[in-house]
């Protein structure tokens, strides 16, 4: 998919208001909480993918995912760079570790696609490293899908250059985000177009049709992030539970407690 495609599919230029975000995050939430309890009482295994380059939004849009929804059930992965024994074993077998068991959904802030991507523009990968992985991935995801009955979804999102440098300027500059920025992120920053040709043959190599890419345009973090949560739950059929009548137990009675004279110390209360 060329940069030209990606234009063509641009969003809205207005911004999203924050008023009606929240709005609608809140309803998508609700139904995050009726896939989860589809996914525990179904046993199904989930994993969801999310690739981009620096500054796309990926983890807000994770962030929007799981506010509201169990850690133990939605699990994200963002594994570090692979260590010296890691580097020795075949290049996917850290992240099998990972996948889920029944009942689990798996989010991977950024995944196996490392190497397709950050790793063939910075050199990390040689050339046939990173052919050998775009000819096996789709037969390594017909496996997870076909045989281990295995829903996936992979996501890109697609930052225009303008956004991207806005972002990444504001990490530069407010202390909150500083920590996002790394040594890594710096030189991948000025290879807007080794990327551009990394996603696109990535796309045309992996591609399958049982584990599509779905580009999401992320200029407004708003709108991509109920955008994709809309399409995660159009994409995994689920049924809305009935809601258990739950009842308040009563409070035992205090017996022969007495309040303790231990001076607990309180913080202070400047809010």
């Amino acid at each position: 998919m060329s940069d030209a495609t990606l234009d063509a599919a641009a969003g809205p230029a207005k911004k999203m208001s924050n008023k009606t975000y929240l709005k609608e995050l809140e309803k998508l939430e609700a139904e995050l909480v009726h896939l989860q309890e589809w996914v525990v009482s179904k046993g199904l295994k989930v994993i969801i993918v999310f690739e981009g380059r620096d500054g796309a939004g990926k983890g807000g849009t994770i962030k929007a995912i799981t506010g509201r929804v169990s850690p133990r059930v939605f699990r994200t992965v963002a594994l570090p760079a692979p260590t010296d024994r890691e580097k020795t074993q075949m290049y996917l077998q850290r992240y099998l570790p990972h996948f889920p068991a029944a009942g689990e959904v798996v989010i991977f802030d950024r995944s196996w696609y490392n190497r397709a991507g950050v790793e063939r523009v910075m050199g990390f990968a040689s050339d046939e490293q990173v052919l050998d992985f775009l000819n096996g991935a789709p037969l390594f995801e017909r496996l997870m899908v076909s045989k281990n009955d295995i829903i996936l979804l992979k996501y890109w999102l697609e930052v225009d250059m303008d956004e991207q440098t806005r972002r990444i300027e504001g990490r530069i500059t407010d202390p909150r985000k500083r920590w996002k920025l790394s040594p890594m992120d710096l030189k991948s920053y000025s290879r807007w177009y080794d990327y551009s040709r990394a996603r696109d043959d990535m796309f045309r190599a992996t591609d399958s049709e049982w584990a599509p890419w779905f580009a999401a345009r992320s200029d407004d973090k708003k709108r991509v992030r109920l955008n994709i949560i809309r399409h995660i739950l159009k994409s995994i059929p689920y049924e809305v539970p009935k809601p258990a009548k739950i009842t308040l137990p009563k409070r035992q009675s205090p017996g022969k407690y007495e309040e303790s004279d231990h001076p607990v110390k309180y913080i202070p209360e400047v809010f």
